[in-house]
């Protein structure tokens, strides 16, 4: 085994925290990549984790380590991507993040056809409704809805994204249409929150005729899963606040509908977050530049809400 797997295998056991995890990204055996890490070790003279049965830490020498492994992966991928500019042919794998709903919906149907294109690279798709880190998770390109914490990423804008509250049949038969965010604070509406690690509490941003407001909403009900929040709303559960890709189709249907319809929500963003460096690498862009060109016209709002009953 190369010594520069070794490294990448290093790697990715410190940013994901996992020997299991880092071998599943790897699409090696946990026992493949503990080797790799024994290996590395040895060569090395020195523990680069502290390993129990319920954690694995990393030591000083592996903290000081990982900074120059990183490096050493950064200039060993910076001299592929001059080479695959040279070529045109983009190889190796791509780390991407996307919510539920957007990734399941609009990303991964895309990437059979990608691949087929250029058939040398590796997606690696994560699909997650909290927060993700860049750089201490490895990532490629992350796409998103909302504003990004950290100014100092890169954001390439997709759309503005019409969002819906709605609820079942069922929920507004026993509970009643509130038709704005004061009729469903002050009947006391049971709303599906989205919840994100340190969120103390949940707030809507609605239209209103004197501008955008913020209602602090409450329920029983919370997840960190989007799509947990839907199914929710589809059984009679309460409100939910939704992208209108996400809903449309049960929207059509009748499975769900919109509620509050004097203040509706404010659109939210669509991106995708990458650092400048994965900018300059070939596969980076082009699956940017064919996910938007394929997406962007489906979450531009006016073609799917003008289709949604009244």
């Amino acid at each position: 085994m190369s010594y520069l797997d070794n490294i990448r295998t290093f790697v990715r056991v410190y940013e994901l925290g996992s020997m299991s995890a880092a071998g599943r990204d790897l699409r090696i055996s946990p026992a493949v990549t503990s080797s790799r890490i024994s290996q590395l070790e040895e060569h090395l003279s020195v523990r680069l984790f502290q390993r129990t049965t319920r954690s694995l830490t990393p030591t000083e020498q592996g903290k000081a380590f990982y900074g120059g492994a990183s490096e050493i992966l950064e200039a060993v991928e910076n001299a592929e991507a001059q080479v695959v500019n040279i070529t045109d042919n983009p190889k190796g794998s791509l780390y991407v993040a996307a919510p539920l709903g957007v990734g399941r919906r609009l990303i991964a149907p895309l990437v059979p056809g990608f691949l087929t294109e250029y058939p040398e690279v590796t997606i690696r798709l994560r699909l997650t409704d909290r927060k993700v880190d860049l750089t201490t998770e490895g990532l490629d390109l992350a796409f998103f809805l909302g504003q990004p914490e950290d100014s100092n990423l890169r954001i390439r804008k997709i759309a503005d994204v019409t969002r819906i509250l709605c609820a079942s049949p069922a929920y507004i038969a026993a509970r009643g249409n509130p038709a704005s965010g004061e009729e469903l604070l002050a009947g006391g509406h049971e709303c599906l929150n989205l919840r994100f690690p340190g969120a103390t509490d949940f707030q809507w941003l609605l239209k209103t005729p004197e501008g955008p407001k913020r209602f602090r909403v409450t329920g029983r009900c919370e997840s960190d899963d989007g799509d947990v929040l839907t199914d929710w709303a589809l059984a009679g559960n309460g409100i939910v606040m939704k992208p209108i890709f996400e809903v449309a189709d049960h929207v059509r249907a009748g499975r769900l509908v919109e509620v509050a319809a004097l203040t509706p929500p404010e659109p939210i963003q669509m991106a995708c977050l990458f650092t400048h460096r994965r900018r300059q690498d070939p596969k980076t862009r082009l699956f940017m530049e064919y996910v938007i060109a394929r997406i962007s016209k489906s979450v531009r709002d006016s073609s799917i809400q003008a289709q949604l009953p009244r």
